[in-house]
């Protein structure tokens, strides 16, 4: 029988119980106690409540049932679309007075300031997807201005699948799991999806977009990010302008090889969001540039499409972008889940300054977005959460539902009132002045009609801007678009649907149909009909990412791995080291066991990572560093010939030590210019790939 006081007892098979007692004086400080939710302190963390020592547990125990009941919802649904993501805080810095297009406050002065929460994400993946599937990435910027939030949301895409929303339902079920089978994740390469594809001619230009080496990108913090849609800026005279915006990164425009993703899943599958926390916590803030290309309804008509089709571009060579300011990311969240999950973006959140236009995709999304957060985050005053609130006044008569937080004074819950005649608070009033006000469009919008469910004939030509993008590709990125296509439509087992497809490619470029033909081994076939003729518009360098105008110079942002063994030579470590910070690099030092390497001096060197667990695949070029016993030990070691056979095989420099040749040599590397040694020389080569050496190595379409 246990004892009265609770403390030590018998508990019949010769052992002893020993309740918690929680020790005396070490908690002075009050925010050291733990707590229910009511604040009551807690004495027992450990152990439930129970009726004698091996009796049942007591309903009473509110602390447990309090805990239980917290962690069974701690889950809430997560997003449809767009549900893995990362996100940091950081500020958004105004380059100069706008007021002639807008006035919107953020860009009212040079040097202006604004806070802003980024976040980043996979579209068709579930939360628990990986980072790099080759998916469209989500760019969506909240800034917090002095005239309340603006959600710039958008992807690093400029276009999109469709263009009247009413289809985003269908297009996401197509490319979700597939209903019967709970298959593929986080993946197009299926039936569903390409069906649904090769019978919307107006995602074609989007599929050359979603193919291309655009969606599998080396970083977060090397990708465009784009509005999408077609914006008014609005001045204080009520002039209206017509925008897009544009994300330009400061460190370039950077991709991965397809087989390269696929190992970095496997390796590490939250690479994405490692790689942004580590930039951040290491003081390498992101940077990014916004841009506008600002036009109005005269440069609108002259276009030979319509700007209201979320499905074009306006190429750069036509109108340039002109830089308005800079967005940096300097702080990541303090709880993942209560600031990155609980975010809630929507496009209907704009400022005075800012306005939409008819695109029929973005008429939809201001619906959409608001109607989710509801089911998502519970109630309709998910704008309290911290992340979501405005950091000016909100001053309104919206009052009470669920998880109400705000506590409104006074009777006035409705207006117009009249108490303040009676010394009372009145509340808010409308201010026709400085409130909001729609742009009314008339005078420059396109001309009004009857109500019909119809597509304007200015939305008809598909493929011309398809086409355009296609041919705008450097070589080597043709090469990687028509290989994707025959990958992604070899997982499509209705051959009617593969047929339809390259009929739909024959109207982008017959070369790029002719290889998805070879390379699925079928004959192409006719073109498909088209609701307007294709035009052949002049290439736009600036959608390349290969030798493009934003292709990195130099290696500032980048890992360099720094491969090691016992016995490498502890000047030539020492000097490598220095050469990639003083470049602006990180280098990640690799080695057969995680606790390091004795160099040539007997010194140990700590490793950053263990030689398996870190492939090659996790940086942007190798330095081999060894000597021969080490290279020796190395050739009987499978991950250090695959480290280097991936490092040569997707197109990264190579710098090594003469002792490292034989292990090259077993791994297949072949001399090129890639291949150098390790002096200043090799700094330069970091820096990019060697696309001419891809042809020897694999076959692309």
């Amino acid at each position: 029988m246990a004892s009265n006081n609770g403390f030590d007892t018998d508990n019949g098979n010769g052992g002893e119980l020993h309740q918690h007692v929680p020790e005396k004086g070490r908690h002075d400080d009050a925010d050291a106690h733990l707590t229910t939710n009511q604040g009551i302190r807690v004495s027992d963390n450990q152990n439930q409540l129970k009726a004698g020592t091996r009796g049942p547990v007591l309903l009473e125990d509110f602390v447990l049932r309090e805990k239980i009941f917290h962690f069974d919802h701690e889950r809430i649904p997560e997003r449809i679309v767009h549900a893995r993501g990362s996100a940091a805080h950081g500020y958004f810095e105004s380059y100069e007075d706008l007021s002639d297009l807008t006035r919107a406050d953020l860009f009212s002065e040079k040097g202006k300031r604004t806070p802003v929460f980024t976040r980043f994400s996979t579209v068709a993946g579930g939360a628990g997807s990986v980072d790099t599937p080759r998916d469209v990435r989500g760019f969506a910027v909240k800034f917090y201005t002095q005239a309340g939030n603006w959600d710039l949301v958008g992807n690093n895409i400029p276009v999109f699948f469709i263009q009247d929303a009413i289809k985003f339902p269908d297009l996401v079920h197509s490319v979700k799991m597939e209903a019967d089978r709970g298959y593929p994740q986080a993946a197009s390469a299926h039936d569903t999806f390409w069906d649904f594809i090769s019978l919307m001619p107006e995602s074609t230009h989007m599929i050359m977009w979603a193919m291309s080496d655009r969606t599998i990108p080396r970083s977060l913090r090397t990708i465009e990010g784009f509005g999408v849609h077609t914006f008014r800026m609005v001045n204080a005279k009520g002039k209206s302008t017509f925008v897009k915006f544009h994300w330009k990164p400061r460190q370039g425009l950077q991709s991965t090889i397809w087989d390269e993703a696929v190992k970095i899943a496997g390796a590490d599958p939250d690479f994405h969001r490692r790689d942004l926390f580590e930039a951040i916590d290491s003081g390498d803030f992101p940077e990014w540039e916004l841009g506008i290309q600002a036009f109005d309804q005269k440069f609108a008509d002259s276009l030979p499409f319509d700007v209201l089709d979320p499905t074009k571009i306006i190429p750069e060579e036509v109108l340039p972008v002109r830089m308005i300011g800079r967005m940096v990311l300097d702080r990541w969240p303090d709880n993942f889940f209560a600031e990155t999950e609980q975010v809630a973006y929507c496009p209907a959140n704009i400022v005075p300054g800012i306005d939409f236009t008819n695109d029929p995709l973005l008429q939809g999304r201001l619906f959409s977005y608001l109607d989710t957060q509801l089911k998502r985050l519970g109630s309709t005053n998910f704008h309290q959460i911290p992340v979501n609130a405005a950091r000016c006044p909100v001053i309104n008569f919206q009052r009470d539902g669920h998880m109400q937080m705000l506590q409104p004074k006074g009777r006035a819950n409705y207006e117009p009132n009249s108490l303040a005649e009676a010394g009372e608070a009145g509340g808010p009033r409308e201010c026709p002045m400085t409130g909001f006000s729609s742009f009314p469009g008339r005078a420059e919008q396109y001309e009004q009609g009857d109500k019909l469910r119809i597509r304007p004939e200015s939305f008809a030509d598909h493929y011309s801007q398809a086409r355009l993008f296609f041919r705008s590709l450097a070589v080597p990125e043709q090469a990687h678009l028509a290989s994707a296509l025959v990958f992604e439509l070899s997982k499509v087992g209705l051959a009617h649907v593969r047929t339809r497809m390259l009929a739909n490619l024959v109207n982008v470029d017959p070369d790029l149909a002719g290889r998805v033909g070879s390379g699925l081994n079928m004959p192409v076939p006719k073109a498909s009909p088209v609701a307007a003729p294709v035009r052949d518009l002049d290439p736009s360098p600036a959608l390349r990412i290969v030798d493009g105008p934003r292709a990195p110079e130099s290696i500032k942002g980048r890992a360099i791995g720094i491969l090691v063994a016992d016995g490498s030579d502890a000047g030539t470590v020492a000097s490598v080291r220095k050469l990639v910070k003083d470049a602006g690099a990180k280098p990640v030092i690799i080695a057969p066991r995680v606790g390091g390497a004795k160099l040539s001096d007997g010194s140990l060197l700590v490793a950053d990572g263990q030689l398996a667990g870190t492939p090659s695949v996790m940086v942007d070029a190798v330095a081999i560093i060894l000597s021969e016993a080490g290279c020796k030990a190395l050739l009987k070691e499978a991950a250090a010939i695959q480290f280097v056979m991936d490092a040569f095989g997707h197109l990264k420099a190579i710098g090594h030590t003469p002792e490292a040749q034989a292990l090259l040599d077993k791994a297949g590397v072949i001399a090129d210019s890639g291949v150098v040694a390790l002096d200043k020389g090799f700094v330069t080569a970091a820096s990019r790939r060697y696309w001419e050496r891809e042809p020897t190595l694999r076959m692309l379409a």
